[in-house]
């Protein structure tokens, strides 16, 4: 037990980095360790060598959980023998000497034996002691719950943590923006950022497929609170392996759950729909384009790439404003609903960079090998309405911006060891309330003959927890015996 409380120690110091440094494979922030490392060039290829980016699947700290297991088996399967054994054996004989123990009582009765042994066997039991009776004198124990509780947080602790440990080797995170009208297939390549474990099947994730046929959201429109959403959710049509289609709505803490991976709405945005006619008059590119949330009035801004337009390629970038107003600062949104949105956007041509080999962000511009358009020598920056058109000039093409759209972002998790950790958690609070309240003890009572045809009774108990057990209990069993209740001590003031 010294070993593995010392492992434990060890275990909780060396999880300490992963919460100081950014860790690897965390699909909420897959760019904290490249930042990271951007800031502090001098320091992080240290840290890599130690293993501060990838904590939790170090070889360092794999061995102290791997010694903890070990530990905590050992511990804890023995243990859990020995009590068996115990539960099932006699409580003890008494001691030779009850006097030594504590709340030791005796006194003289006229009662016989036999009578005095089944009065006590029958008020012990009836107050939860196990019970075993002789010729003369009662054996009898309470409290082995304890036992059972301090062994059950041992065991749930240990099932805790192979828990975890099944879900760090098999399982994985996801995230994935999906747009009205969209559909995502459960497959790597269609992941925004995908984080596997060590022994993720990637080639056999869970077949599953949705479309988002509707995302709906709520803002408060007055109080303090204005602004703030009340409500959303998400209509998904989804089909599981082979199966029909169904539909469901997801919400925060109501995933869409299929065989264990779950998909979390965690998040949401705008998507305006634009179309793009390059300078021959040809659509292409057309359709919803997520605009990334900048403040809580949803002011947003996004990247629109067309590389495929002729003669040359376009691209804007911009502003998305759901309730648009215009301070001293620029433009802004003053509510977060779509009450009169409108797309900020400054216009660009040239190339986009796409054809080196280097990937790009959807939501970042590389403008090394753009221009900026202007009219008159100045750049170009126009705010468009619900149906209104951007026009280049030189008729270099146009944008049309036709409608707003909304996307949502879903957290997708694949955790087995999830459930059997929450179970193995309630255990374990429950294993250790029941250890720390139950007082495990045992008593005696012993009756032998005296002078005169009398039956001296002795009365003992000796606590097996350091907490005291009832005061009462002795005294108690000594009135139903028929004893007489302890006289009080003599003050100071009476004795002089």
């Amino acid at each position: 037990m010294r070993t593995a409380v010392v492992l434990l120690a060890l275990l909780a110091l060396a999880a300490i980095p992963g919460s100081l440094f950014p860790q690897r494979n965390v699909a909420s922030d897959p760019a904290a360790v490249i930042n990271y490392t951007r800031d502090n060039p001098r320091i992080s290829p240290w840290l890599d060598r130690m293993g501060m980016f990838d904590v939790y699947a170090s070889p360092w700290f794999a061995a102290i959980y791997v010694l903890l297991l070990i530990s905590m088996t050992g511990c804890v399967l023995p243990r859990s023998r020995r009590l068996w054994q115990s539960v099932r054996s006699d409580p003890p004989p008494a001691p030779r000497n009850l006097a030594r123990l504590e709340g030791h009582r005796t006194w003289e009765t006229t009662r016989e034996p036999a009578e005095v042994i089944a009065a006590a066997v029958a008020y012990l039991r009836s107050n939860g002691f196990r019970v075993v009776a002789t010729g003369k004198e009662v054996r009898a124990e309470r409290g082995y719950l304890r036992e059972v509780g301090n062994l059950a947080f041992h065991l749930s602790l240990l099932v805790f943590l192979v828990g975890i440990a099944a879900g760090k080797l098999v399982g994985f995170e996801g995230r994935v923006a999906v747009a009205e009208g969209g559909t995502f297939a459960n497959d790597v390549s269609q992941y925004d950022a995908f984080s596997p474990s060590a022994w993720t099947d990637v080639d056999n994730l869970e077949p599953v497929s949705f479309s988002l046929e509707q995302f709906d959201v709520s803002y408060q429109t007055s109080g303090p609170n204005m602004g703030q959403p009340t409500e959303f959710a998400a209509m998904l049509a989804y089909r599981a392996g082979g199966g029909e289609e169904q539909t469901i709505t997801v919400e925060p803490n109501h995933p869409l759950d299929v065989n264990e991976t779950k998909f979390f709405l965690t998040g949401n945005g705008y998507a305006p729909v634009v179309t793009v006619r390059d300078g021959r008059g040809q659509v292409v590119s057309t359709g919803p384009v997520l605009f990334l949330p900048l403040d809580t009035d949803n002011a947003s801004e996004g990247v629109i790439k067309v590389p495929d337009a002729q003669p040359t390629q376009l691209a804007f970038e911009g502003l998305f404003l759901p309730t648009a107003a215009v301070g001293p600062q620029g433009p802004y949104s003053m509510f977060p609903d779509a009450l009169d949105p409108q797309l900020v956007l400054t216009a660009y041509t040239g190339d986009l960079g796409l054809g080196d080999g280097v990937p790009q962000s959807v939501f970042t511009l590389d403008k090394d090998q753009l221009n900026q358009v202007r009219r008159n020598g100045q750049p170009i920056t126009q705010a468009l309405s619900v149906g209104e058109t951007m026009k280049l000039p030189g008729g270099q093409g146009t944008l049309t911006f036709d409608r707003v759209s909304r996307f949502a972002n879903f957290q997708i998790a694949h955790d087995p060891g999830k459930e059997i950790t929450l179970v193995a958690a309630v255990v374990l609070l429950v294993g250790l309330t029941t250890s720390l309240v139950i007082r495990r003890r045992r008593l005696w009572v012993r009756v032998r003959g005296a002078e005169g045809g009398e039956s001296r009774i002795e009365v003992a108990r000796y606590s097996l927890t350091r907490r005291e057990p009832p005061r009462d209990e002795i005294e108690e069993l000594v009135t139903a015996l028929g004893g007489a209740a302890p006289s009080p001590a003599p003050s100071k003031e009476s004795s002089a």
